[in-house]
């Protein structure tokens, strides 16, 4: 991986900055993304100590707008000349009903609309970079998803359990089409279930909150989750592994509430339509 420019999203905390630090051990060139400046350079702080052979940067941006994630990906097109990996990590699980200022749900916004947006804006540096990898960090819950096109963008179908799996069933369908799209192009795309790891995912308050927390705690932690993103971004048997979903390392067919190509094609042109 020397060498090779891999950017993070969510980079600054849990599941992404373990990945961070994984990659920068292999001494690649490791871009992180934070929305947050003073959250993002003490992680890029205890990167360069875990790694002091890699290459760490820190790019702030903001996923949480259409607006905001086409700054960033302009952002990172003009500082990098390569992309190698695309990593999109980022996410929220929010247990109460928000929309940003385009009116759209902050899940499906962060989860979903956001890596649909820089994905396609930094495509065309991946394939000149080629070979590439795009690997999304899913969740095992998208099987339990129900994806509405009039109403999951807008969270009017908003449920404080149920909305997240509806995003990350909105990027199971945007992996298969973008797979679809871009195939034999030298760039891949892969998403995967990085386990049940403890991170700060779906906090909640009141009883259903503490008793989360306390189960939490025999959780493995975010070094665990990098295992399969960091594989999948690097394992050279997989250079050539398109539009598949991971259980952890373990390629697992699609479930039946995703496979349904017509349907990804509408999310598509949908995401399209909302991505400004």
């Amino acid at each position: 991986m020397k060498e090779k420019v891999c950017v993070v999203t969510g980079g600054n905390a849990g599941i992404g900055k373990a990945i961070a630090s994984e990659l920068a051990r292999m001494q690649a060139h490791v871009v992180i993304v934070s929305r947050n400046r003073e959250k993002g350079e003490l992680a890029l702080a205890d990167i360069r100590q875990e790694a002091p052979m890699g290459q760490v940067e820190l790019v702030v941006g903001d996923l949480g707008t259409a607006a905001g994630t086409r700054q960033l990906a302009n952002t990172l097109l003009a500082q990098l000349p390569h992309i190698h990996v695309l990593v999109n990590n980022a996410g929220v699980w929010l247990t109460q009903r928000q929309l940003n200022v385009d009116g759209l749900e902050m899940t499906f916004m962060v989860n979903h609309l956001a890596p649909f947006i820089l994905t396609n804006m930094l495509l065309a540096r991946l394939q000149a970079s080629a070979p590439a990898r795009i690997v999304n960090v899913n969740a095992g819950l998208y099987v339990n998803g129900r994806f509405n096109l009039q109403q999951t963008p807008y969270g009017h179908d908003f449920h404080r359990l149920r909305t997240y799996a509806n995003s990350k069933l909105g990027n199971i369908f945007y992996t298969q089409e973008l797979a679809r799209r871009i195939e034999g192009s030298g760039v891949t795309v892969n998403a995967v279930h990085p386990g049940v790891i403890r991170t700060d995912l779906g906090v909640m308050s009141g009883v259903l909150g503490w008793l989360l927390r306390l189960v939490k705690r025999s959780w493995p932690g975010p070094e665990v989750g990098a295992q399969a993103p960091v594989w999948l971004a690097t394992a050279p048997e997989l250079e050539a592994v398109n539009g598949k979903y991971f259980d952890l390392k373990q390629e697992t067919p699609y479930a039946p509430v995703a496979q349904n190509p017509e349907l990804a094609q509408q999310v598509w042109a949908l995401s399209e339509q909302l991505a400004g």
